[in-house]
């Protein structure tokens, strides 16, 4: 089990990028590390895999003090980073297969492996081209190869669908799953809210360095007002007034309105979103489930106001369970 407690990170003194964080990651999950750009998620898996050193904090992984030893962090954690893998002058069957040797694989386990995740990401096609001729969506793909070939304990990718296209995406999501389902500990970092909804077992979201909720996407989603969102595209400029009951207030952007309801006023609202339509007031209207972007953006919006979130690193203060 990967283990971080209070992890603290200050580039300046009292400027910290990571404050008061505590998570776990067991073998077998998939835990996403969700976030803005500048949130501080980037600079959390840094220190997990010993290229940065905390400012405070404890990281253990199978009880090995990982700060105290970052050797042991390397051996033991694979990384995808966010930068593109360093290809030049390699193709991806090269570069992926060295690092399976690099990281202990015998020769023959290393090349029947880069052949299996070549294959499953779709990029066969590319695997003997060289680095500089490759598309960036085709060396991000090379680049998690490069982490799963031979992966040790934990998996940390940090936004690993950057630049790859929708198809070879849920390949990519597809081959994570594989590899929680083998045993490894996976920590995904990504601003993707739908994909890291589909794709992890549980969450932890990031802002401003700090943990302001964790919990599987069904137990965020539980925070959310409303069961239901009513979305209306008006047809002009012109003010629309619900006229329904709603679980909380209407948001508008545009002529756009988002407005939440429960499943007992969902038929209400279908008919009057309808009564809109047929008037012309609206261009159209649908009716979903709330979903964890609603979560994430109300979290952000209200740790933006007072600068920290109600129980930001305590499981028993958010109403959430811990990651």
């Amino acid at each position: 089990m990967l283990w971080i407690h209070q992890l603290r990170k200050e580039y300046k003194p009292g400027e910290p990028a990571n404050d008061g964080i505590s998570l776990q990651v067991r073998p077998g999950q998939v835990l996403g590390l969700l976030g803005h750009n500048g949130a501080g998620k980037t600079t959390l898996i840094n220190q997990v895999v010993g290229l940065l050193r905390p400012t405070a904090g404890e990281i253990t992984l199978d009880g090995h003090d990982l700060v105290a030893n970052p050797a042991q962090a390397r051996r033991s954690c694979a990384l995808m980073p966010q930068a593109h893998a360093p290809l030049d002058g390699v193709t991806p069957r090269q570069a992926v297969e060295t690092i399976g040797r690099i990281r202990g694989a015998p020769r023959a386990r290393a090349r029947e492996r880069t052949s299996e995740l070549l294959a499953e990401l779709g990029i066969e096609e590319w695997a003997d081209t060289i680095g500089e001729r490759l598309s960036g969506g085709v060396r991000r793909l090379a680049a998690f190869a490069m982490a799963a070939v031979r992966p040790g304990h934990v998996v940390m990718l940090d936004e690993p669908t950057n630049d790859v296209d929708p198809v070879r995406r849920r390949l990519l999501w597809g081959q994570v799953r594989v590899l929680a389902e083998a045993g490894y500990a996976v920590l995904l970092v990504t601003h993707n809210v739908a994909e890291a909804e589909r794709s992890v077992d549980r969450l932890a979201i990031m802002d401003r360095g700090r943990i302001v909720a964790k919990g599987t996407p069904a137990e965020l989603r539980e925070r959310a007002v409303g069961e239901l969102r009513l979305e209306l595209l008006a047809s002009d400029a012109a003010s629309i007034a619900p006229k329904i009951p709603t679980a909380g207030p209407t948001q508008r952007t545009g002529r756009r309105y988002l407005m939440p309801i429960t499943g007992a006023t969902a038929p209400e609202a279908l008919a009057w979103a309808l009564r809109l339509r047929e008037a012309g007031t609206i261009d159209e209207f649908s009716i979903t489930p709330t979903s964890l972007e609603d979560v994430y953006v109300g979290l952000i919006a209200s740790t933006g106001e007072n600068g920290n979130g109600d129980g930001a690193n305590d499981p028993r203060g958010s109403g959430v369970v811990a990651a």
